[in-house]
């Protein structure tokens, strides 16, 4: 009875299954030898309405591990193509299955989706299995920006399978769960727009359209206000990866979700000293995506979205081509209003002025002269005091004349500007030496290293003496730090 109860608890729905069945491949249960739960994500459980002691024991493990499905469950591995670092090629989800979609309280639909859980027939020749390090890895990072108040998968479990993956050398295996608004890609529109009929690229846009954008149901322009919706949504997200100093590393069209979330943590980090051109992704030989670019990659990957749109945007192709440039021109604008709001606030500014481009590029101009932390140098103006690297810079103290100066300008007082640079600049980011510090520890089997991080992160925002010694550098820096998709 308890092992029923525990099965049929997810009360799962599998609203992606109405799509043709050129857009997935339903699965079976994978092997794993000894499934054990590492962490569990006890605050999104309960967001999710999931009951906790449901999520407990060895039952729950094996589902968590991909070894058993629960009732309900109707898995697939979903199909989708994508152009990576440029280039077309078809992909799908290697090693991952979405067990199917949870309806949490508000009535909110997330999809439960298990990465590392073994072969597929998208696998592309690999075993479909994921190593312990980088599915913790994602777990923390994505935690972490969901603490930031960025857009993001969210992740619930991370489950070691007992087994070992083969890679350079034998690593212990395991599977993240992964909870999504959608697991919709740019890439999944490009498999339809390559790979199936007119009819199946509309079903499956007007299944997003349905699941995202439900008040554009009855536009009568509805896959043209999706493409702007889409636009709106990208120049957001990108704007706030680039005011927190984050780096996706890996900006492929698979990797751009049409929810807006930031998706795929594989090779990403945040920024510590500010530069542009910096790049942490050992693949990224070119620097294609490096932080500097993120911005004009996200516009090429809105391009290759509205290529796949153009049958259902006109019947003539060149009318859909002018129609779809001209709401494409509109992104580097709404990126860069998006940008300049986020800069205002990091900056306690309330309203716009004249002056504040050149007020925000010449601290940033003078944070790349003087190799000035990303994070500190925000989180210092917050608590009235110098980033170390900037201190014994004369420049730096004329910029902090001009600032004050503006916000003398303002009517706000100057516990209103505190807290505005308190809620616009984070204490703390996940470093990446305090990041690989957990991996190591996890590594021997000592999770207490990553949970503390973990719980530092939860509120990046909150200043607090136990945040003090996560938000300083390495003794030595590590550079060049170098980050691996984790496959």
């Amino acid at each position: 009875m308890a092992e029923e109860t525990a099965l049929t608890g997810w009360r799962l729905e599998n609203s992606y299954k109405s799509l043709p069945n050129a857009f997935y491949t339903e699965m079976q249960p994978n092997s794993a030898a000894a499934p054990e739960v590492i962490v569990f994500n006890s605050p999104l459980a309960a967001a999710l309405g999931l009951d906790e002691q449901m999520l407990q024991g060895d039952l729950a493990a094996e589902i968590l591990a991909g070894a058993r499905f629960p009732e309900g469950a109707e898995p697939v591995a979903e199909a989708y193509a994508g152009h990576q670092f440029g280039h077309f090629t078809m992909l799908g989800d290697g090693r991952a299955i979405l067990l199917g979609e949870r309806i949490d309280p508000s009535g909110k639909r997330y999809d439960i989706h298990l990465k590392g859980s073994g072969r597929t027939r998208y696998s592309r020749g690999g075993d479909g299995r994921a190593a312990l390090g980088p599915m913790l890895r994602e777990y923390i990072i994505s935690e972490a920006m969901h603490g930031l108040k960025i857009p993001t998968t969210r992740s619930l479990a991370v489950t070691a399978t007992g087994d070992h993956v083969a890679r350079e050398t034998a690593l212990p295996g395991a599977v993240l769960a992964r909870v999504a608004a959608s697991h919709l890609r740019v890439g999944t529109f490009e498999y339809a727009a390559r790979f199936c009929e007119k009819e199946e690229l509309k079903a499956l846009a007007d299944y997003a359209i349905k699941r995202h954008d439900p008040e554009l149901e009855a536009d009568s322009e509805k896959y043209l206000s999706f493409l702007k919706k889409m636009i709106e949504r990208q120049a957001s997200l990108i704007a706030k990866w680039q005011l927190a100093g984050f780096i996706h590393g890996v900006m492929n069209t698979d990797n751009m979700a049409i929810s807006g979330e930031t998706i795929d943590y594989g090779p990403c980090a945040f920024m510590d000293s500010y530069d542009p051109e910096t790049v942490f992704s050992s693949i990224d030989v070119q620097g294609r995506y490096a932080y500097g670019n993120q911005p004009a990659i996200g516009g090429w990957n809105l391009a290759r979205f509205a290529e796949t749109l153009l049958p259902l945007l006109h019947d003539s192709q060149e009318e859909a081509v002018e129609i779809a440039q001209a709401v494409i021109t509109e992104y580097p604008k709404l990126y860069r209003q998006n940008w300049l709001d986020g800069m205002r606030e990091k900056l306690g500014l309330f309203k716009e002025e004249k002056e504040d481009e050149k007020l925000i590029e010449d601290l940033l101009r003078l944070m790349y002269q003087n190799k000035a932390d990303y994070t500190n140098t925000f989180s210092a103006l917050a608590k009235g005091i110098h980033e170390e690297a900037l201190s014994k810079d004369p420049e730096y103290a004329k910029w902090q004349e001009r600032w004050r100066e503006r916000l003398k300008k303002q009517e706000e007082s100057d516990e209103q500007v505190t807290a505005l640079l308190k809620k616009s600049n984070p204490a703390i980011i996940p470093r990446n030496h305090r990041v690989e510090e957990a991996l190591e520890a996890a590594g021997k089997g000592d999770y207490e290293v990553m949970n503390r991080l973990l719980a530092v992160l939860r509120d990046p925002y909150a200043y607090s003496a136990e945040q003090e010694g996560y938000a300083k550098l390495p003794d030595t820096p590590d550079e060049p730090y170098r980050t691996y998709c984790g496959t």
